[in-house]
Parts: C-alpha cells; sequence; structure tokens
C-alpha cells in the first residue's frame, strides 16, 4: 500500500504582487470592506483564546461583528499563551544596532531554512513595530531601561536585539493585555465568551464553513453553534509526543477534525525542539517545562571535555570545560538558533560528555554574568525563572549552573492557508501557531508571540471582510446540524463502548516515545517506517483495548482525553508520512541520511522548495498538494551562523 498519492498542486492567490514592502498595504486597500451597520449582521465564531485567539475576538468585536468566543479551560486567561516566558521580537531598533523590517524579515526566512513564504514573513516584520505601540496603550509592562525607555535583548538566529520582555513572564502580561481587551468587548455586548468548551467538529454546509460542535465540559452536552465565520485559533500539536514544554491540555482536535472536514493539513513534520528545557526526570512526569530562551544572552553553554566526567561542575577547571556551542559557532555562540543548539547537545551527550541522570543534560551557567553583573543585576533580569528551575530541581542555579536537554517545544506545521489567513475551506480562518504560514521548517525564538498578536490584532481583522462582504449567509439545514452533532455523538459513544483494560495515558506515553525516537530530533528512513508501522498498530490497539471510565453526561477528563490521543495517533502518522517523503534536512526537520561532512543539516532545493499540504482522504493514503515557494528576496544559501 503507497504511503501517500499526488494530488494536483496549490497555490496562494491572495497574496499580491509587485514590490514586497507594498503588498500588505496594498491587500489591505484592495480587500472589499463590510460597513459598519453591516458588520452587526454578521457573527464569527473564534476558538480559543490565546494570544492570536483572544486579540482576534477583540478586535473583531470593537469593529463591530457580533463575537462567539470559546474556550476548553474555566477563563480565557488560561490559555496557553500565559506560559510564554522569554519575550516577542519588533524591528523597532531602540539600540541603534542596525535593526530593520528587512533584517527582521531576513533573519526569519533564514532561520526558517527558506522553507517559508516570503510575503507572509514581510508582512510580520512590518507590523511587528505596531503590535509593541498596541501593547503598551494597553499597559503591558514591559522591563525598561533607566532612563525609561523599553528595553530588549538578544534571542537566538539574530545579530542584533530586537526581543521586548516583561522579566520572564511575557506571555503572561501580553495574554493579560489581549484579555482585557477581550472582556472590554464581552461588557460592550459584541463578544460572548464560552468557557468550559471544547471544539469536536467543524459544521460544512455547501463547501463552506458554517459553525461548530462543542461539548460542555462540565455538563457532557453536545451542541452546535453557527455562524457566518469560524476562526480556528487552538495553538499547536507538540503534545503528541507526550512529553513536551506544552499544557497538558494542549491537542490538535479542533485543526484535526477540521482536516477531516477538508482544510489541508501542511508540513505536519515540521516540529521544533527546544534546547533550554529542564531534562526529564523519571516516567511519572506528564510534561517538561521550558527555561526560556532569554536566558542564553548571559548564561554559557558547556559539558566536560572529557566522556563519564561525573565531578561537581564547580570541581571542573576552565581548560577542562568544553563550551562548544562558542567553539562551533564563534558568530552566534551561545545563541544560535533552537534547531541548531539542539543538534548539537544531543551531539555532545550521544559522545558521552552529557550530564546529569542519564547523562542527558548539558549546563547552562551564569557564573560569568554573575561576576561581571552581580547577583542583583542577573536576579532583575531572570529571578522567576531561577526561582522556578529551584522549586523543581532543588538546585540553586545562582551557584551550581543549571541542567538543561532538548524537548519538543513548537510546531510550524498546521493548517494551510493564503495570505489572508483563510484555509482550504473557504469561511475558515485559522491564525497563530494553529497555521503553518511564518516560520518555515524552524520557529526563532520570540516570533510565536509576534506572530500570534499581529495575526489577531492586525491581519485578520483586515482580511476577513473579503469574505463576509458576501454574508451574511443562508440558514443552516438543521439536517447538516444534526448529522455533524451525531458523528461527534456517535464517537463518543464508541469510545466509551471499548471498555478495554489499559488507560487513555499508557496510549499516550507509548506514541509519545515511538515520536522522539523516530520522529524527534533525528529522523531516518528505517526509524520512519518503523515508527509508522508502530503507530498504525497503536492506533487498532486503542479502538480495542482502551478504558474510558465514567459516562458522557457530566465532567469525565478521562474522555476528554481519550478523544484527543485519538486524534493525535491518526496525527502521528501523517508527521512521519511527511518526515518520510522529505528526504532533506532543513530547520527542525533533521534527515541522518542528508547532511553535511561537519554534521549540519543539507537541504534539497531542487526537490523540496515547497509547501506539503495534505489532504485528508479517509482510510485511504493522504494525497500530497505542493505549494511552491519562490525566494525574490532573500535568496536561499546554506545555513551557516558560525
Amino acid at each position: 500500500m503507497s504511503l501517500y498519492v499526488d494530488g494536483d498542486p496549490i497555490a496562494d492567490t491572495a497574496t499580491p504582487d509587485g514590490p514586497i514592502a507594498d503588498r500588505w498595504e496594498r491587500r489591505r486597500f484592495t480587500a472589499r470592506l463590510v460597513n459598519p451597520a453591516n458588520r452587526r449582521r454578521l457573527s464569527v465564531i473564534v476558538v480559543g483564546t490565546g494570544l492570536a485567539g483572544g486579540s482576534a475576538a477583540a478586535t473583531l468585536g470593537e469593529l463591530g461583528y457580533r463575537v462567539r468566543s470559546y474556550c476548553y479551560q474555566d477563563s480565557p486567561r488560561r490559555a496557553h499563551s500565559i506560559a510564554a516566558q522569554g519575550g516577542i521580537n519588533a524591528a523597532k531598533n531602540y539600540r541603534n544596532d542596525g535593526d530593520s523590517v528587512r533584517r527582521l524579515f531576513h533573519d526569519t526566512v533564514k532561520g526558517g531554512d527558506f522553507r517559508s513564504r516570503e510575503s507572509n514573513v514581510h508582512r510580520l516584520a512590518e507590523i511587528s513595530v505596531e503590535i509593541i505601540d498596541q501593547c503598551v496603550a494597553q499597559g503591558v509592562p514591559f522591563a525598561r531601561e533607566y532612563g525609561g525607555l523599553l528595553d530588549t535583548r538578544s534571542f537566538g538566529g539574530a545579530q542584533v536585539s530586537r526581543t521586548f520582555y516583561a522579566r520572564g513572564q511575557t506571555g503572561q502580561q501580553l495574554l493579560l493585555g489581549a484579555y482585557q481587551a477581550l472582556e472590554r468587548q464581552v461588557a460592550a455586548g459584541t463578544v460572548e465568551v464560552h468557557t468550559r468548551h471544547e471544539m469536536l467538529d467543524l459544521v460544512v454546509e455547501d463547501g463552506r464553513a458554517r459553525g461548530i460542535v462543542v461539548r460542555d465540559l462540565v455538563t457532557g452536552e453536545v451542541s452546535t453553534d453557527v455562524a457566518d465565520a469560524v476562526v480556528l485559533a487552538t495553538g499547536g500539536y507538540g503534545n503528541v509526543f507526550h512529553l513536551s514544554t506544552n499544557a497538558k491540555g494542549c491537542n490538535v482536535t479542533a485543526t484535526w477534525r477540521a482536516h477531516r472536514r477538508g482544510a489541508l493539513f501542511a508540513n505536519p513534520c515540521f516540529t521544533q525542539i527546544h534546547p533550554t528545557c529542564i531534562p526529564v526526570s523519571g516516567s511519572h512526569q506528564s510534561k517538561l517545562t521550558l527555561m526560556s530562551e532569554s536566558l542564553r544572552n548571559d548564561g554559557r553553554v558547556w559539558v566536560p571535555s572529557k566522556p563519564g566526567d561525573g565531578r561537581d561542575p564547580r570541581d571542573i577547571p576552565e581548560h577542562e570545560r568544553d563550551y562548544y556551542l562558542e567553539r562551533i559557532y564563534p558568530a552566534f555562540g551561545n545563541l544560535v538558533p533552537r534547531d541548531i543548539a539542539s543538534r548539537a547537545a544531543k551531539h555532545v551527550c550521544d559522545e558521552g560528555r552529557g550530564v546529569g541522570p542519564g547523562g542527558l543534560g548539558v549546563y547552562l551557567d551564569f557564573a560569568d554574568a554573575i561576576g561581571r553583573l552581580g547577583r542583583a543585576a542577573v536576579e532583575a533580569r531572570y529571578g522567576n525563572l531561577f526561582e522556578m528551575y529551584e522549586r523543581i530541581t532543588g538546585e540553586d542555579p545562582y551557584t551550581v549552573p543549571m541542567r538543561i536537554y532538548p524537548a519538543v517545544h513548537y510546531t510550524m506545521g498546521g493548517l494551510w492557508v493564503d495570505y489572508d489567513l483563510q484555509s482550504t475551506v473557504p469561511g475558515l480562518f485559522v491564525i497563530g501557531e494553529a497555521n503553518f504560514s511564518d516560520h518555515g521548517a524552524n520557529r526563532l525564538g520570540a516570533s510565536a508571540l509576534m506572530q500570534g498578536l499581529a495575526d489577531g490584532y492586525f491581519v485578520l481583522p483586515n482580511t476577513i471582510g473579503e469574505y463576509l462582504a458576501d454574508g451574511p449567509f443562508p440558514a443552516v439545514a438543521p439536517s447538516t446540524l444534526d448529522g455533524a452533532r451525531s458523528a461527534v455523538t456517535d464517537r463518543i459513544s464508541a469510545l466509551l463502548a471499548v471498555d478495554g483494560d489499559r488507560t487513555v495515558d499508557s496510549f499516550h506515553r507509548e506514541l509519545g516515545r515511538v515520536m522522539w525516537d523516530h520522529c524527534g530530533m533525528e529522523r531516518t528512513d528505517a526509524g520512519l517506517r518503523t515508527a509508522i508501522e508502530r503507530v498504525r498498530a497503536l492506533r487498532e490497539e486503542f479502538w480495542t483495548r482502551v478504558r474510558v471510565p465514567g459516562s458522557a453526561d457530566d465532567l469525565n477528563q478521562s474522555l476528554e482525553k481519550a478523544g484527543r490521543v485519538a486524534d493525535f495517533l491518526e496525527l502521528a502518522e501523517l508527521m512521519c508520512v511527511d518526515a518520510l517523503h522529505r528526504t532533506e534536512s532543513c530547520g527542525g526537520h533533521f534527515r541522518a541520511e542528508s547532511q553535511t561532512d561537519d554534521g549540519e543539516a543539507r537541504r534539497d532545493d531542487d526537490r523540496f522548495s515547497y509547501v506539503a499540504a495534505w489532504e485528508f482522504a479517509g482510510t485511504g493514503a493522504p494525497v500530497l498538494h505542493r505549494e511552491a515557494l519562490t525566494f525574490d528576496h532573500v535568496h536561499p544559501t546554506r545555513r551557516s551562523y558560525k
């Protein structure tokens, strides 16, 4: 049986032509508008209340649309965006160090290993400067220098200081700003917020997205909601690996169910491994903890020079330490992009020079920074991160180097969208991490918050009007709603009916191990084929042995998890198929068969300079549609940070 079949090419027809610096302004001007009186007649459903979803719902409500916002948390402000630590990029050039929109554009395209759309990335760089002004006006407490100017710091993949931050709580502060904007619209009556509701299907009629099917997580009631357009802002799918830096509830269900209804899923194998996470401590763990990339501004990464050196790090003299990132990448040092830092850490650990239990760790050392700046200055910059590390590990990072190791963090893949952020299902828009559009094969640090707020505050409100100008659309037939609701209830009943002997968590843990071993930091042809076989077998076993206690008529977290893991078991196979078909290395996708003599990723631009957009084909093989990528402004070269 073929793993996939080739389909027709796909193209982004919404991107304007002409000079790249003028495209976003030209698109805003040529897009049809909806006058204020008509907006009150149009409704939009926004699923997800993180930075992308919260800012989008608030802005659309302020424009006058009737917005209904859904999230599965008990409050919009508990979305996972709150966990982001290090900062948000913007080409303000406050440091006068040579930054510009053009440089941010260039760094982002290069950082994504030339697998992103130039037009989308340039728009993101343009809008970045507006985001900071928007958030400052909302009262977001960005760090400031002594004189009162906004402070910035450096992140990986850039040689300028463009990352604005609020200590180690940037995501929290930005989300509170979006939440306040959202609640203002709730008070104004333009937005309704529905918490503790999980989207379980997309309602499609006559080829258009017309609503969603949701389950009330408290009462178990399954219901439908209809609107003129649907916006998905439901984040990424890193929890397919079981252990990741994502909150335990993060899942792929909303986007995967939309995929099953016709939305193409793009580049699912592009997964980011973050190099700065607290190492795994045991099989009891359900998630991993991120240590912000901002720590690499002042922390130095090293391992002992000799394998098997188990001494206390404070007893290892300088001449017996290998500051390997500074040695291998002298131009960027400890601030190389995440994919490169992660592979370098794996390499030194594979050599037997890793530290900590099992040798799966490297040191992140602040002794030099404390000696240079003083403890008070380091504490002012990173104090809450140091406190979090000490609470988890029991070690004081002011006196003993942190131990870190790579972990799954962010997913660059997602539903395919055009320049207007519309999927292949008309009326379904996808924003933030849920779409694939801006980061290529690797996301630079501090760019996720930038994309989420750019999409929600600035892009979507300007592009969704092009679609809604044809509305309001006719009422959805009751039979369509009944069919969508029945499909969801039947699936729930099937999960409960298995009544097997294995827990949902045991399946999730086994799936995560398969994916980490064979579709993680390094992939091989043989490993991916093994993973596909094991995922298929595990999926079959899941539907015959899973045990979901309780009922569907009340709060049942085992049922919630079962539905999400069932979707992960389908997504996992597509991720492996995507990784297997792409026989090149690029960004976070590293094929062992495609590397240079010095172990760096080797792209194959002649064969793989495209977006892989996959069509769901039921029980058949997925269909691959290719969107060709062109580079007219940043010429693809070997991605070197040396």
